[in-house]
C-alpha cells in the first residue's frame, strides 16, 4: 500500500512558507504523494473553522512543491471540477505535468457547498453533468492530435492545444466520492477511485460496485486504482461535526494507526492518502514524523 499525506493549504495558515516547507519534509520522510484541497470561498463549514483566514489555491500550491521536490506524486483531493473551466485546467494541469516529470494526479468531484454554487453562478443541479463533460474535454485535449469537442457548453474544432501531459495516455482522474453517480463515473471513466471518510466495510461496498459496472462496460475492474482518504485527527478529536460524520483515526496511537490501515489494505486501498485535520504546522510535522517512522514501514 502506498502513502499520501495532505498539505494544509485549506487549514488557514497565515504564513504559506509553513505550508510549503511541508512538501520536501514529506518526501524527506518517504511518502509517496502530496495532496491539496479545492475551494474558492470561506463558506458554510470552512468559514466556521477559517473565517477570513488563507485557503491557498491547489494548482498554484501544486505548481510551488513540483519546484522543491523530485519523487513525489502530486494530487488534488479533490478537484471540485464544476467551478472550473474545463479548456484552462486541462492546460494547467498539463503543464504541471510537463513541469512536475509527470507526477500530477487529479482527483475530482462534482462538489457539495451550494453556497459556493450559487456564489459562482453555477446550477448545483447540473454539477453532474457539468463533471462529466469536464473530464470529456480535458480528455480529449490531452490525447488527441486535433481535439474537437460540441456540445452546449463548450464547442471547438480545428485548434492545437499544447502541452500535452507527460503521463500516457493522460493525467490520472481519480473519482471522489461514493454516491450511485460518483461509483458510476469511477467505473466508468475514471482511473481511480477516491472517496473520504468511508469505514472499511464501505469501501468493500464500494469496490464491489465499481468492479461489477466497470466489467459491465468493458472495462478491467483491475486498471481501476482503489484510494481512500483516511481522516487522521491530530489532537485526538474530530476538527468538527463534518468530520465526526465521517470514519477517522486518532493520530495519537502508532498501533492503532497500523490496525485501522490494516483494515482498509484487506478492503482493498492501494493509495492511503492521510488526512491530517489541523493547522497546527508543529504538530503536523510531529505527525507525519510518527507516522513515517511508526507506521509506514509496517506496509513496506
Amino acid at each position: 500500500m502506498q502513502f499520501g499525506v495532505t498539505i494544509p493549504n485549506n487549514w488557514g495558515v497565515e504564513d504559506p512558507k509553513e505550508v510549503l516547507a511541508l512538501g520536501p519534509l514529506a518526501e524527506e520522510l518517504g511518502y509517496d504523494s502530496l495532496w491539496v484541497m479545492d475551494h474558492l470561498f470561506n463558506t458554510g463549514y470552512i468559514r466556521e473553522r477559517l473565517e477570513d483566514r488563507p485557503y491557498y489555491h491547489p494548482m498554484s500550491t501544486l505548481s510551488y512543491l513540483a519546484a522543491t521536490t523530485s519523487r513525489v506524486l502530486l494530487g488534488t483531493s479533490v478537484l471540485v471540477l464544476p467551478y472550473h473551466n474545463p479548456v484552462e485546467l486541462a492546460k494547467y494541469a498539463a503543464t504541471l505535468d510537463q513541469i512536475s516529470g509527470g507526477r500530477v494526479m487529479l482527483g475530482v468531484g462534482v462538489g457539495a457547498m451550494t453556497e459556493e454554487f450559487e456564489a459562482l453562478g453555477i446550477p448545483m443541479r447540473q454539477r453532474g453533468s457539468l463533471t462529466d463533460e469536464c473530464i470529456a474535454v480535458m480528455k480529449e485535449l490531452w490525447t488527441n492530435a486535433n481535439p474537437s469537442y460540441h456540445s452546449s457548453r463548450w464547442n471547438f474544432d480545428n485548434l492545437l492545444f499544447s502541452p500535452k501531459p507527460v503521463q500516457k495516455p493522460h493525467i490520472p482522474l481519480w473519482i471522489g466520492g461514493s454516491s450511485p453517480g460518483a461509483l458510476r463515473r469511477a467505473a466508468v471513466v475514471g482511473d481511480g477511485w477516491h472517496p473520504t471518510g468511508l469505514s472499511p466495510e464501505d469501501f468493500i461496498l464500494g469496490a464491489r460496485d465499481i468492479g461489477e459496472q466497470a466489467a459491465e462496460a468493458g472495462r478491467d475492474p483491475g486498471a481501476i486504482t482503489m484510494s481512500m482518504r483516511v481522516e487522521v485527527e491530530v489532537h485526538g478529536r474530530p476538527s468538527s461535526a463534518r468530520a465526526a460524520s465521517r470514519a477517522r483515526m486518532p493520530g495519537d496511537d502508532p498501533g492503532q494507526m497500523i490496525a485501522t490501515l490494516e483494515a482498509y489494505q484487506s478492503a482493498g486501498v492501494e493509495h492511503a492518502v492521510l488526512a491530517l485535520n489541523s493547522g497546527d504546522i508543529s504538530s503536523i510535522k510531529i505527525l507525519m514524523e510518527r507516522i513515517a517512522q511508526d507506521v509506514i514501514p509496517h506496509f513496506r
